[in-house]
């Protein structure tokens, strides 16, 4: 049974007139709002941190080493799944369940922010420690934000949320990165991170607009519908065959990412292309990428449906890195062809993290998504940063040649793989009853 088969099999075959109503594009439009400003104030403080501090940190004379210890601020991003659970059974703020730990969330983290402008940016400890709680607290709000979109969130409309969160995330990437570092050049250290501070409140905005069915509401619903909610967990999650189905994909699909995505700036340096063309490339491009590659993503799954679609991103990728290899191996000339595999991959990546997303929401439960989208969320996660952790020792030991050839072959292989697994019956388990009442 496919996706769509699985999803079609398990929606109630008449719906209400509120429901129809509300399952339509036009009258989900403040979710697809609400998605992407929630994004948007992760995204900001998110790449902030990861674009914008390491070269400021680097004029202001911090050495190389001690950038690098930031680094270690990835962890709560790969490990946040450990507390998912808690975040999916607890309400913190009378306010809406996830809504009460977003808004706390971002307030820390915009305290945060302020709170560095007033430390000295050779503080590296200092400043280490705040965005320690900075990445804490954005891992937390991102569960949270993930729940609510994998609640809200129906078959038909998961592409557009999800491109939400991509086009979201590409401005992140041009108002934490790149706006910042122009900020930081013109106004210094101080000024820049109080705007900062400041602008990464404005999505906040968006929470008004959050539907959440109360507790008693939720309660009396599952009695109504005889449904006893399990109690959040991570056993929970592993006791459902296609949550664990999905996992392997998760775990397949990326490995062979990180190994080209780490080298290719390393790559185009020793290939002769200029700094400033790299840093249009990683900057600039890549934003414009993000988002309207989330937009064609879209289209794509409408098109094939989530599966075809992911199959098919995996094949143009494994194109890329073959073209990488190419290049490589001299059987290619010139820096122009490799400067478009690198960015075509940047335009892939976004397609398949909207499609990946779409796959993994499909099968979240309804007693836990947050814990579920983030188990799956973070094995992607983790396999492509254990291909990037691995990808510097593999080219000194055999050249990027060989690499982008053992990534090429290893995404081959990953396609096939995932078509296997996803051929096989999955049984998706929507959300039912319970969203259809917060959408109303």
């Amino acid at each position: 049974m496919t996706e769509r088969q699985a999803t079609a099999a398990n929606e109630p075959t008449a719906p209400t007139a509120p429901q129809a109503a509300g399952d339509g594009i036009r009258g989900q439009i403040p979710l697809f709002v609400t998605l992407s400003g929630l994004y948007l104030a992760q995204g900001i403080p998110t790449y902030l941190i990861a674009a914008a501090l390491p070269p400021v940190l680097r004029e202001y004379g911090v050495s190389r080493s001690a950038i690098g210890f930031f680094s270690l601020l990835m962890l709560p991003l790969v490990l946040k799944f450990l507390w998912a659970p808690l975040i999916d059974r607890f309400r913190l703020l009378p306010i809406g369940h996830r809504r009460g730990w977003i808004v706390p969330m971002q307030l820390v983290t915009a305290t945060g922010i302020a709170a560095m402008a007033f430390v000295e940016p050779t503080d590296v400890m200092g400043l280490f420690a705040i965005c320690t709680v900075l990445a804490v607290a954005m891992s937390t709000q991102d569960i949270a934000t993930d729940g609510y979109a994998t609640q809200k969130l129906t078959e038909r409309t998961r592409g557009i949320g999800n491109a939400c969160q991509g086009g979201a995330v590409a401005f992140g990437v041009v108002i934490g990165g790149t706006l910042s570092l122009v900020l930081f050049e013109t106004f210094g250290w101080t000024a820049t991170l109080l705007f900062v501070a400041g602008l990464s409140l404005l999505p906040l905005f968006v929470t008004p607009l959050m539907r959440e069915a109360g507790a008693a509401e939720e309660d009396g619903l599952m009695l109504q519908t005889r449904q006893i909610p399990s109690r959040p967990s991570l056993r929970a999650f592993f006791r459902r065959p296609e949550a664990v189905r999905i996992l392997i994909v998760a775990l397949v699909f990326r490995a062979s990412e990180g190994l080209v995505k780490a080298m290719e700036g390393p790559y185009l340096v020793d290939a002769g292309l200029p700094l400033s063309w790299i840093g249009y490339l990683s900057g600039a491009s890549a934003a414009t990428a993000g988002i309207i590659g989330s937009v064609l993503a879209v289209a794509l799954i409408k098109w094939q449906g989530t599966e075809k679609a992911l199959l098919t991103l995996g094949t143009l990728r494994t194109l890329c890195f073959g073209l990488f290899a190419f290049h490589a191996l001299g059987w290619v000339d010139g820096i122009a062809p490799v400067m478009s595999a690198a960015g075509f991959q940047t335009f892939i990546r976004y397609m398949e993290i909207v499609v990946l997303y779409s796959l993994f929401m499909s099968v979240a439960s309804r007693d836990q998504p947050g814990t579920d989208f983030t188990i799956l969320a973070c094995a992607q996660l983790i396999v492509y940063l254990i291909g990037s952790s691995l990808s510097g020792m593999i080219a000194d030991r055999v050249g990027y040649d060989m690499l982008f050839v053992i990534a090429a072959v290893l995404s081959g292989l990953a396609v096939l793989l995932t078509g296997k697994i996803l051929a096989l019956p999955i049984r998706e388990n929507v959300n039912s009853e319970i969203s259809g009442v917060e959408n109303r």
